[in-house]
């Protein structure tokens, strides 16, 4: 990508009384959007590797993409206003009349699923992420914990 974007990966996917918080970022800051529970459980999901008994409406979407011969490139949380986080989705087509980017708004949520299923880059433009609360201490204090808890029901 470019100097406006930077890529960034899912650290981690916390629930909360509204939905689930999910920590992204690049190796040096982290950023938190608010999901409401079925997405932050199906990219939870995702990356646990967990396989569904039918396919849920991101699996859909996976299938529908697939059967039309395009590919998802990646994803670009673009946009950041009054609390609410915006996206893109850029897909490419390619068959014997040529090549297509066709670029599509979405929930952040939403394409941090179907990114994460079809193993594409996330990436975050450089505006949104400076314009953000740097949260990995919390990211890291709330990890510490989760593995105190784990290890102390493990030796009890």
């Amino acid at each position: 990508m470019s100097k406006d974007t930077q890529l960034v990966t899912v650290k981690g996917v916390m629930p909360t009384a509204n939905g689930c918080a999910v920590f992204l970022g690049p190796e040096t800051r982290t950023f938190v959007i608010y999901v409401d529970h079925s997405v932050g459980n199906s990219i939870r999901m995702t990356l646990d590797g967990v396989k569904k008994e039918r396919p849920l409406t991101h699996d859909l979407i996976g299938s529908i993409l697939t059967g039309l011969d395009a590919r998802l490139d990646h994803i670009v949380i673009n946009d950041a206003r009054e609390g609410t986080f915006y996206a893109r989705i850029l897909l490419r087509m390619e068959n014997e009349l040529g090549k297509k980017i066709i670029e599509i708004d979405a929930r952040p949520s939403d394409s941090i699923v179907l990114a994460l299923q079809q193993k594409r880059p996330i990436y975050v433009a450089t505006t949104v992420l400076d314009g953000t609360e740097d949260m990995t201490e919390i990211l890291e204090r709330v990890l510490k914990q989760q593995a105190d808890e784990s290890g102390g029901e493990e030796s009890a």
